[in-house]
């Protein structure tokens, strides 16, 4: 029995470089996959509530909180009123850009695959970006279930909103995990110059 254990462990010991692979490969398609749906209309409005109360994001918007309350839209509604709104917002042109950034932070971490120094960088700027985002948990009420009468509401009971934010955890623990490794990587290079 006892050999069968340490057969196990020492193959689970060996998929640390398949672990590391993966979350790039993960942190890839979901950068790639949230920055592309920034290019959707639906997608840019439903950041408003985040970017405008952000203290270090809502000077992107032309309008401020809680003014965006008003414009508010269910995802995939159509309304031209409420959509002329944020064209003067900036709502759009705000959310093109963060798109591609983010999808450039997915390609950088993942190109640490091949490029310890590469990885770094994307590695910083998504540790950078998801702190930024869970500092979303603090500053949008929206992340937090209102009160409605049914006596559940408020912190700690998260709203799809911050249920959305606090996954970024996750992310930033395999960012920290990824820039450990890149960094251990470019130690071993200069070492050996």
């Amino acid at each position: 029995m006892k050999d069968k254990i340490v057969a196990f462990l020492t193959f689970a010991a060996g998929l640390k470089n398949v672990g590391l692979n993966l979350i790039r490969v993960a942190i890839l398609i979901v950068f790639v996959w949230i920055g592309g749906l920034k290019f959707a209309h639906y997608e840019a409005e439903g950041i408003v509530p985040f970017v405008a109360n952000s203290p270090f994001m809502s000077f992107f918007y032309e309008k401020k909180a809680p003014e965006y309350k008003e414009y508010k839209l269910k995802e995939g509604e159509l309304n031209l009123e409420k959509r002329q709104w944020h064209e003067e917002n900036r709502t759009y042109v705000f959310s093109y850009g963060l798109g591609c950034l983010i999808m450039s932070i997915g390609i950088l971490v993942f190109l640490g695959m091949f490029s310890p120094k590469i990885g770094i960088v994307g590695e910083l700027l998504c540790i950078v970006m998801t702190l930024g985002t869970l500092s979303f948990l603090v500053t949008t009420p929206e992340c937090w279930v209102p009160n409605l009468g049914s006596g559940e509401h408020g912190f700690p009971l998260l709203s799809g909103a911050g249920r959305l934010v606090v996954k970024d955890t996750v992310i930033l623990a395999g960012a920290i995990t990824l820039l450990s490794s890149s960094a251990g990587k470019l130690l071993k290079q200069l070492k050996t110059e």
